[in-house]
């Protein structure tokens, strides 16, 4: 078994200590023989997310949904209609066109939508980075792993396939002798 100091020097050139935090993180799991992959949506649950960052993530997820857009067609046609046919009716409105208390609305909800969404952004960015660091771990354990496997293949290869050799061709020369010993007639 290879310590931390030995993996990080073999297969980093450095010392174990000089290590950025993940490169110590991932010797560590190999010297202890340790899994790394974990589940990193599931530990970074929403339960741990604040007030603030759930309503941000509700209002995000529900403006960029097909219900909104239906529900925001829904209403600029009410609205657009019922100032139509009030107009046509009594000849008045409560907002006449070009509709400028709409355009207000609109402006407003606009105003205040768009930095819930980055907030929401920003956090889905958040996750991403940790998503992509977690990913990076695992394949430099498995790059690390792998380079290990093929150094204990080569030593096999280098110094035991020779012993291997050996200790089968002392096997056949036993073998050869036994069967010539049977085959001799016997007096």
């Amino acid at each position: 078994m290879k310590t931390r100091h030995e993996i990080a020097h073999r297969h980093f050139g450095l010392p174990f200590e000089s290590l950025d935090p993940r490169a110590k993180k991932v010797t560590e799991h190999i010297a202890d023989r340790k899994h790394i992959s974990r589940n990193v949506p599931r530990e970074e649950d929403d339960a741990d997310a604040t007030l603030g960052q759930r309503a941000a993530d509700a209002v995000a997820s529900f403006g960029g949904s097909w219900v909104f857009i239906g529900l925001f067609a829904c209403f600029m046609t009410l609205w657009i209609g019922s100032n139509v046919v009030l107009l046509a009716r009594r000849g008045e409105t409560f907002d006449p066109y070009p509709f400028i208390l709409l355009n207000l609305f609109l402006s407003m909800l606009a105003a205040i939508q768009a930095p819930i969404i980055l907030m929401s952004q920003n956090r889905q960015s958040q996750k991403d980075r940790a998503n992509a660091e977690h990913d990076y771990e695992v394949n430099l354990k498995a790059e690390i792993e792998i380079m290990m496997l093929h150094e204990k293949i080569d030593y096999l290869r280098e110094h035991q396939w020779g012993q291997m050799v050996k200790l089968q061709e002392e096997q056949l020369a036993q073998m050869t002798r036994l069967f010539a010993e049977r085959a001799a007639p016997r007096e």
